[in-house]
């Protein structure tokens, strides 16, 4: 038998599952949907009536929810799709590198992170983030997590 000296086990996280599954016709207006492996958020639903093989079809018309592109597929509406996890968080902007990555604050947690780049899409928008914090506001900045990808999605003048 092997020691148990031979496992690493310190670089671990809880394995919480980036996707979960959800009945096609289960899925509404304003949900999220995984197609062609993007994150998107549906933006219009049609379901088909029953057809002589038994099963309604739901057609999806999604964006992706980083960079704004349209997507559309097409799922039967008994069938199991992936829907992602999607989490919002909210933190004070500290700082902006050069290389435009952004130094974060946690207000709950106290911690700070440097690890999410302005983001590109849309075109303009980190140039408008480094511009008000150029001004010297204090500013709140949403990013959205999903499928391993967090981006900053909003920001807003603190209160």
């Amino acid at each position: 038998m092997a020691d148990i000296d031979d496992y690493d086990f310190s670089a671990t996280d809880a394995g919480a599952s980036t996707v979960y599954n959800m009945e096609g016709g289960q899925i509404r207006k304003g949900g999220y949907i995984v197609i062609k492996g993007h994150p998107c958020k549906v933006v219009d639903v049609s379901t088909s009536k029953t057809g002589k093989h038994g099963h309604a079809k739901c057609n999806f018309v999604a964006v992706d929810i980083f960079t704004n592109k349209k997507y559309e597929d097409i799922v039967q509406s008994t069938h199991n799709t992936s829907v992602p996890n999607v989490s919002r968080k909210d933190y004070s902007l500290v700082d902006i590198s050069e290389d435009d990555f952004c130094s974060l604050f946690d207000v709950e947690t106290s911690e700070t992170r440097e690890d999410i780049k302005l983001p590109d899409v849309p075109e303009g928008f980190a140039r408008e983030i480094r511009a008000a914090f150029d001004e010297g506001k204090a500013l709140i900045v949403s990013v959205l997590s999903a499928m391993d990808h967090e981006q900053i999605i909003a920001f807003k003048e603190e209160a």
